[in-house]
């Protein structure tokens, strides 16, 4: 291989390695049996869709997949959308960069997401239908709450789509040896099949194989690092810290200080929190109590796959730094140091070469792309369930539309989405696009969740309060972003960054959140008066399901 620079900026855990996701990355040679092994990933997921197209006949089968996914299976689909190709190769990489930080920076995060999803997945499962707009507009005006909902939804997948062709097109450059607007097709015209034919049952269950094939590769990976020591963590710590020393066991360093930290923190808790894709999912199951499990298995999955990462990013330390056969010596003649082929985020690629051969590198290289490919599913079923449910099934239709058209139009949005993610992803191959994944988190964190979540526990929340607070959250996210210092300086070339801070969640949150409160209790007008005399009724149904089940029609 050649002089590579990974791309990866491919989930809310990436946020903080999104610098990693800078440069070029050169044709690899065919790799052949990844290629076989994606063909047959694909061969039988378009068999799950054909299986899913039989059985989505109605809006509530294309949008919530009847609403029969157990809460097993639904943690494993949200466990799937959580564990993408940058949370495996991006924190592994960490891993194997900075040790012991690694662990701290993925397992800390995972530490506030469950908390928020247990606040919010039973109560949006009893209040909704399709869409969290379903609940944020329940007692609020529906056109207003609506769009602004929609639009924070459509944003987010669009800025998080660029992120995932981009990164999808580099790195099956990287693993298969196929050309960047090939792959960046290919991905788009996959995606739009799973959605356009088979809903959101499709979407779950190709989330589901991928989420089981890369918890299981992640395991073998793992044994065979331990074996290779006994299964003695002392034993593997201690050869680690011999090749790269004992600073690999402290904490520090990944983020330089408290501010940005707590901002990092806040925007991957609430903004994993406000992800459509990620909302959406508590509607496919049956209940509350489906729900409240679904966030369970998450976590425990989620955990797992964690503790993975960190065995698998010690276990390249010992088995890929400094073995000649992973080093970049062209780099490394130019600037020393042990540089692997790839960059660091190639470090668990690497490590399934050393530990499993040609073989299992192919079945690793597959499993990353489907990783990407379940993900982007997701996505574009959360737009195009915006752009038809919300905007034109409830705005502009008023509610009046049938199930068959909402459907027909959710498709049409599917395509559109898929070929504006496709033009997306090759215009924005060269271009450095490191800030479209934290102004994703951002705008989900400053947006949808204040709003969805001051709506289900807030009685003085009025229309006029969420529309004004949270489109001032919207605002300064964009803002911030603009002003900070990856688009201001590594974009636009300015010396400084105005704003000083990557990561503007801490304080646009803060502004939505007091936003929304000052334009809530000023607010006295009658249909404010309505809105808060609505909430005790609300309340009740979110938290005893009553009435849920033939509102929303599951």
């Amino acid at each position: 291989m050649n002089r590579i620079f990974t791309f990866l900026a491919l989930s809310g855990v990436a946020l903080f390695a999104s610098e990693a996701i800078q440069g070029e990355v050169q044709k690899q040679a065919l790799n052949i049996s990844a290629i076989v092994m994606f063909v047959i990933f694909v061969g039988a997921t378009l068999g799950i869709t054909y299986w899913a197209a039989k059985r989505t006949k109605s809006a509530k089968d294309f949008y919530t997949a009847g609403g029969g996914i157990t809460g097993f299976q639904n943690g494993m689909a949200i466990a799937g959308d959580y564990m993408s190709a940058a949370s495996f190769l991006g924190i592994s990489g960490l891993v194997y960069l900075k040790g012991y930080d690694g662990l701290i920076y993925s397992i800390g995060f995972l530490v506030g997401w469950p908390v928020i999803l247990f606040m919010i997945a039973e109560p949006l499962r009893n209040l909704g239908k399709y869409t969290f707009a379903d609940v944020a507009s329940y007692r609020l005006r529906q056109g207003p709450i609506r769009t602004l909902a929609a639009f924070g939804s459509i944003a987010t997948v669009i800025l998080y789509l660029i992120a995932q062709m981009v990164g999808s097109g580099k790195l099956i450059q990287l693993l298969f040896g196929l050309h960047y607007e090939v792959a960046v097709i290919l991905v788009g015209v996959l995606m739009v099949l799973y959605v356009t034919f088979g809903g959101m049952l499709a979407t779950t269950w190709v989330q589901i194989v991928k989420a089981f094939l890369l918890l299981a590769g992640a395991t073998f990976m793992a044994i065979a690092v331990m074996a290779h020591y006994d299964f003695s963590f002392s034993t593997l710590f201690s050869h680690a810290t011999e090749l790269k020393g004992a600073s690999i066991m402290s904490p520090g360093g990944l983020v330089s200080d408290p501010v940005s930290a707590i901002s990092l923190a806040v925007a991957l808790m609430f903004g994993t929190a406000g992800l459509p894709h990620i909302l959406m999912r508590f509607f496919t199951v049956g209940d509350a109590k489906e729900a409240r499990k679904s966030v369970f298995f998450a976590t425990g999955f989620i955990g797992y796959f964690y503790i993975l990462t960190f065995i698998i990013g010690f276990g390249a330390i010992v088995l890929v730094f400094k073995n000649p056969h992973y080093l970049d010596t062209a780099k490394q003649a130019v600037s020393g140091g042990f540089p692997i082929l790839g960059g660091n985020n190639m470090a668990a690629i690497h490590l399934s070469h050393a530990v499993g051969g040609d073989f299992f590198l192919g079945f690793i290289s597959a499993v990353a792309f489907a990783t990407i490919l379940a993900v982007v599913s997701g996505l574009t079923l959360a737009g195009a369930s915006a752009i038809s449910h919300d905007l034109y099934a409830s705005v502009f239709k008023k509610g009046q539309v049938d199930g068959i058209t909402e459907m027909r139009v959710s498709k049409i949005a599917t395509v559109a989405l898929g070929v504006v993610a496709i033009i997306m992803g090759i215009a924005f191959e060269k271009q450095n696009i490191a800030f479209v994944v934290g102004l994703a988190f951002a705008i989900a964190a400053s947006a949808n969740f204040p709003i969805l979540f001051l709506s289900m526990y807030w009685k003085k929340l009025t229309t006029r309060g969420a529309v004004i607070g949270g489109s001032l959250g919207l605002a300064t996210a964009v803002l911030l972003v603009i002003l900070g210092p990856i688009v201001w300086v590594q974009i636009l070339g300015n010396a400084h960054a105005i704003f000083p801070y990557k990561y503007p969640a801490l304080f646009s949150v803060v502004v939505a959140f007091i936003g929304i409160y000052i334009f809530s209790v000023t607010d006295n007008s009658e249909e404010a008066k309505a809105e808060r005399e609505a909430f005790e009724a609300q309340y009740i149904r979110s938290q005893t399901g009553i009435g849920a089940e033939g509102a929303s029609e599951h």
